[in-house]
């Protein structure tokens, strides 16, 4: 889930899923940060500044909430990791900032058979990896075999791969891969080309504890030079970089643990950029000077999740789950109890949308709504729907079945206020219904856990949804349970263990179709098909604000340019663009030089602070009197 989340969450997430499986944990998050205004020796919250007093105006800093949990590419599920790994790596094909349209990146142009079956790719010339090894098809061919082959890899973005029936490279410079089915997300493969010369070397052993920390090489727009995990990560421009080197030379991604931290770290100018903070804390600083907030669009949603009856993809059934939310009818009668306007207009303070399915507005062709069928907030119907059900209310108020009292588990993130606060308006609006809630919070780790052993009964979370609906639609697949072997059990995509054979149907249909419009028409019945079956019940869509120094850094692109974000993009459009801000060698009227100014404003400090000391002295020593 997504922070966005299973890549999910929050970022967990297959990249995409950012990205996919990103999961939005809720994924929101994960926050950018940027450059440092002025040299400091220490953050707001007291972390050390990374570099402080070598730190240049051509450094960027960004601050963020959500740490990386691994930089292996193989291995890492958050937003936070996914974003490392677009910094560090190149991909086939990427998602344009204008729409995240298909637009070329290591693939120069690529097409197709007519069958749809056969996608060849023609790479660039005179790409190279961080150590000056050139990059080509094999690499390319390589990247790709692993992640079908490889169990670590495969888990991480098999979604991409599995339909693939054979790579080759007949020529340094082609790829050709043929799919069993005609694929439309071969134009949308988050796969990081990796160097064959370097990962060849860590087997399918070592590769689930390679940390991938220490210079790891790669072909994309910035280098990774140092690593403190829960710190600061420091990225170098890649001045040869194809696509245009940054305009900055430096990248830090710094690490904040408090919001307030967080916000007071952008305002004094220790930190560039500042994301994910939550609207209590960012509206304050609009119209701020110096600072720009940039309420943007996004596509993360947040939900509550059901355990839907926990089991392995075998049906073998797992965890301790409440039998009762087996039961569409109790589903739909929470959904019911849910007053998704209170939770936009209370907890992100309108900073967002009640939501419905599962791909968000941003993708507007993708997107699905109800419309006038859409579940309105009604404790009474709620009310009703359970009585109808046999769920009788006791003397204590709380409803039961066979015996059984509708008492649930909720667990929210201690890393997110606003999961936090949901959970708690959740609580006391289903208690107006006769059922009882118990909310706990837990970390993002643990909470990951929990899900893939189906040890819960409610929880928070979220998603952060890639522009090819593919990976999202597949979390809630049958495939996507958890897994056992040798009894360890190991979680898959899905975080509600839902399954029906008929939204599998339209799942994999959709995976065959490459026309966009005919496509969408099938994305949008699987996902009525999850709000008919209350898979989840969807909260709302979230913007992310990106607050940032505008008298230090100027040039962010914004992804999509109609109201998007400026970092933690399908892409790194911002980070290739920004530049410092220009001084002015003179006053607007033509005056006195600014380095005139400056010695004359250093002689005034200089005589203030004399006066200052002397008055300081009076009144100490009339203090001293006094006493």
């Amino acid at each position: 889930m997504s922070s966005t989340s299973p890549a999910p969450r929050s970022w967990l997430t297959n990249q995409s899923a950012r990205r996919a499986r990103a999961r939005v944990a809720m994924a929101v998050a994960a926050a950018v940060a940027a450059l440092g205004a002025l040299a400091t020796p220490a953050a707001a919250d007291g972390t050390p500044s990374p570099g402080a007093a070598e730190r240049s105006k051509t450094s960027f800093v960004i601050g963020m909430k959500q740490d990386i949990d691994s930089l292996n590419p193989y291995v890492g599920v958050v937003s936070a990791a996914y974003e490392s790994y677009r910094l560090m790596y190149d991909y086939l094909i990427g998602n344009s900032a204008k729409d995240f349209s298909p637009t070329p990146e290591l693939a120069e142009r690529w097409e197709t058979s007519a069958d749809g079956k056969t996608w060849t790719y023609h790479l660039r010339k005179g790409v190279t990896f961080s150590d000056g090894v050139e990059l080509t098809s094999k690499d390319v061919a390589y990247s790709f075999q692993r992640a079908k082959d490889d169990e670590t890899a495969n888990s991480q973005y098999g979604s991409y791969v599995d339909n693939i029936s054979k790579i080759t490279a007949p020529d340094a410079y082609t790829v050709v891969m043929e799919t069993a089915q005609p694929s439309p997300i071969m134009l949308s493969l988050a796969v990081p080309i990796l160097p064959e010369h370097v990962w060849s070397k860590i087997d399918a052993t070592a590769v689930a504890n390679y940390a991938n920390d220490s210079n790891p090489v790669g072909s994309g727009p910035f280098r990774l030079v140092e690593a403190k995990k829960g710190q600061f990560y420091r990225f170098t421009a890649n001045k040869d970089y194809y696509l245009g080197a940054a305009k900055i030379d430096e990248l830090v991604l710094r690490i904040f643990t408090d919001d307030e931290a967080l916000s007071q770290a952008v305002q004094n100018g220790e930190i560039d950029m500042a994301q994910d903070l939550p609207a209590a804390v960012f509206e304050p600083l609009i119209g701020k000077d110096g600072i720009t907030v940039n309420d943007a669009k996004y596509y993360g949603f947040s939900e509550l999740a059901y355990n839907i009856g926990a089991a392995t993809t075998d049906d073998k059934p797992i965890g301790d789950g409440h039998p009762a939310l087996k039961d569409k009818q109790v589903r739909l009668a929470i959904d019911h109890a849910i007053d998704r306007k209170t939770l936009v207009d209370k907890v992100i303070r309108n900073h967002g949308t009640a939501a419905t399915g599962v791909i968000p507005p941003i993708y507007a062709d993708l997107h699905w709504n109800p419309g006038a069928n859409e579940r309105a907030f009604d404790l009474a119907k709620a009310n009703a729907i359970l009585d109808a059900a046999g769920y009788a209310k006791g003397a204590d108020g709380i409803r039961a079945k066979d015996g059984k009292a509708l008492k649930f588990r909720m667990f929210a993130r201690s890393e997110s206020e606003s999961s936090q606060k949901d959970a708690e308006y959740i609580r006391d609006w289903l208690k107006e219904i006769g059922i009882a809630v118990t909310v706990s919070v837990m970390s993002e780790d643990n909470l990951t856990t929990v899900l893939g052993k189906g040890e819960f009964d409610l929880f928070h979370w979220g998603w952060v949804v890639e522009p090819d609906p593919d990976f999202q639609l597949s979390v809630m697949t049958c495939g996507q349970r958890s897994t056992e072997e040798d009894g360890e059990i190991s979680a898959g995509w899905s975080d509600s263990y839902y399954c029906d054979a008929d939204y599998d149907a339209l799942y994999a249909k959709q995976q065959t179709i490459i026309d966009r419009a005919a496509r969408a028409e099938v994305v949008k019945q699987a996902q009525a098909k999850l709000y008919d079956d209350v898979a989840y019940s969807m909260l709302y869509y979230y913007n992310q604000a990106d607050v940032y120094r505008n008298d230090r850094f100027t040039g962010f692109v914004a992804q999509p340019s109609d109201g998007g974000i400026l970092a933690l993009q399908y892409g790194t459009y911002s980070y290739r663009n920004i530049e410092p801000v220009a001084e002015k060698a003179a006053t607007d009227d033509g005056g006195l030089p600014t380095a005139v100014l400056v010695s004359i404003v250093v002689g005034v400090v200089v005589l203030i602070a004399v006066a200052v000391i002397v008055v300081v002295l009076r009144r100490r020593s009339t203090a001293d009197d006094r006493e």
